[in-house]
Parts: C-alpha cells; sequence; structure tokens
C-alpha cells in the first residue's frame, strides 16, 4: 500500500515553519516550538506533527545545506591531489557552518533525529571518510590524526571565527580560514 501524497496545506505549513525556523535560527534565537507555531500562523499540533522538537527543526533547515556540502564533498573526491581534495572540503565546511547556523548545530549533535537528515549526514560522513583515508594513505597527516579528531577540530574552527571580532561576513569568513589553516599546519606531516 502506497502512501498518499501529502495535502497541500500541510506542504504549506511544514515550508512556513521551516522559513520561521530558518529566520530563529539565523538570529541566534533558541527556537521554542509554541512560539514557532505563532510566528508561522499554524496551530502547536501542526509544528509538533511535522517536528517533534527543536532540534528537528534545525535539522529541517539544515537540509540545504547539507546538501550542498554532499555536493562539495563530491567534487573533492574527484580531485587527483589528496591534500588539496580534503584542504578544499575542509574551508567548504568552515565556510558553510559560518554561513548557516543550523549546519554548526547539526554537525556537532548526532545523531539526528529525522531520518532524512541521518541520510544527508551518512553520505558526508562516508564521503569525508574517503577523503580522510586516502590523505591519510598518502602519508600526508602527522602521526596520531584520526578521524575522531576532525568533527571537533572543524567546529572548534568555526566556533573561534565566530567569536572573532569581525565587523562583517567576509572577515568572519576571513578569520576562519585564518584559524583552518592553523589547524591544518599542526595535522599536516612534516
Amino acid at each position: 500500500m502506497t502512501a498518499s501524497p501529502p495535502r497541500k496545506d500541510a506542504v504549506r505549513n511544514r515550508q512556513r515553519i521551516i522559513e520561521v525556523g530558518r529566520k530563529l535560527v539565523a538570529d541566534g534565537t533558541p527556537i521554542q516550538l509554541n512560539e514557532v507555531a505563532r510566528a508561522a500562523g499554524v496551530g502547536v499540533a501542526t509544528v509538533y506533527r511535522h517536528f517533534p522538537t527543536p532540534q528537528a527543526l534545525i535539522e529541517a533547515v539544515s537540509v540545504d545545506g547539507l546538501e550542498t556540502l554532499i555536493q562539495a564533498a563530491e567534487r573533492a573526491a574527484q580531485q587527483d591531489d589528496p591534500w588539496t581534495a580534503f584542504r578544499d572540503l575542509l574551508v567548504r565546511v568552515v565556510d558553510a557552518q559560518l554561513l548557516d547556523a543550523a549546519l554548526s548545530s547539526v554537525l556537532s549533535t548526532p545523531p539526528a533525529s529525522l531520518p532524512g537528515t541521518a541520510d544527508l549526514l551518512d553520505q558526508l560522513s562516508s564521503l569525508f571518510n574517503t577523503l580522510f583515508v586516502r590523505v591519510r594513505a598518502a602519508g600526508l597527516l602527522a602521526p596520531g590524526i584520526t578521524l575522531a579528531d576532525m568533527t571537533p577540530l572543524m567546529c572548534g574552527v568555526a566556533f573561534s571565527a565566530k567569536m572573532h571580532p569581525a565587523t562583517d561576513a567576509q572577515q568572519q569568513a576571513a578569520a576562519g580560514r585564518h584559524y583552518l589553516d592553523i589547524v591544518l599546519n599542526g595535522i599536516r606531516a612534516r
């Protein structure tokens, strides 16, 4: 038995809820689902039916950013030079976290609560693992650097850039890339 497609009003409501969530995340406002319902002009039950937790809504907001990162990882995996591929993807990850606050939350707080987000995170993780194995096999990582080190390091770089006294997004991105260069210099084999 196949599921019937969602009603147009349900799709519209879900999109409004995501738009409100996106604005709250971008503003750095903690998500309160009752407030989201009010701002979206829908009932509280409608919000909870689509997103049972604030984290689920944040994950929905992050979908476009995750898909963009997956595309970047796929392109990186096609590059011949393992270090350049690895570095280029990490630059994209840091830039994305600085531009999309939902990504920082989703990348730093696994496991995902929505199946779709979990699938996207699995795809991204698999591609990143492939790049990490390639750069490790090429002897380009310092001894002792593990795959498990990478998520806290990248989240730390993004957090540090967010704390930088930048006056605009361009300066913040430059700070993020500077901090990433410092980390990359530290983890690269000599």
